[in-house]
């Protein structure tokens, strides 16, 4: 196994990303130009990892996880295998995803047949301290507030909190919170003007 530690690597001539001096890339592995890995943090074998992401203090990416363009992870995330981040997710400080529904430590479920998946979905946000239980997909633009426990999938848009997570309104995607509206009504973001319309039970999308 060859490691990139720091500016110093060992199968690369060279690289348009930044690696601090105390992270580690484990390589094989693609790392998208303009992206930053900061302190104490641990990339593992074939990841990939897009543009412009900011992967910030003590965060673990196990191998094999993709990681989509522009995609922010705060300090002390881990990113389990089985978890998909896709493009523009931010992924508050200390918010947990697991991948194994039922571990037991005298009988190890290691493989990746063990592992249920979970995806996050372009835009989305966890907050901090969240918790993101496997198996389970995160809508596009879908807002997890802090300190949340997602047990189930969350919609397009959806704003949840609580424990376990539950839906209690819907968000624009510039981030701010819509105003409540029903089937076949719509909606207009006040902070940016995006439009949205209600468009079945608990789902809702842009106007385009």
């Amino acid at each position: 196994m060859s490691t990139h530690n720091g500016n110093t690597q060992t199968t690369e001539k060279s690289t348009d990303y930044f690696v601090h001096e105390s992270a580690y890339v484990d390589l094989p592995c693609k790392i998208g130009a303009g992206t930053q890995i900061w302190h104490f943090s641990h990339i593992m074998q074939n990841v990939e990892i897009g543009e412009k992401c900011k992967i910030a203090q003590n965060v673990f990416v196990a191998a094999g996880v993709k990681i989509g363009s522009n995609v922010k992870i705060q300090n002390n995330v881990s990113v389990y295998a089985g978890v998909t981040l896709e493009d523009n997710v931010f992924c508050g400080p200390s918010c947990v995803f697991t991948n194994i529904n039922t571990p037991r430590s005298a009988f190890p479920r290691n493989t990746i047949d063990d592992y249920l998946v979970t995806l996050v979905k372009q835009g989305a946000t966890i907050g901090a301290n969240a918790t993101i239980v496997c198996g389970h997909t995160i809508g596009r633009y879908a807002f997890i507030g802090a300190g949340s426990t997602v047990t189930k999938n969350v919609s397009d848009y959806a704003l949840v909190y609580g424990n376990p997570a539950k839906q209690v309104g819907w968000m624009c995607e510039c981030g701010a919170k819509l105003d409540d509206f029903e089937v076949d009504t719509a909606t207009t973001c006040k902070a940016c003007g995006r439009e949205y319309e209600y468009c079945a039970e608990n789902q809702i999308k842009r106007k385009e």
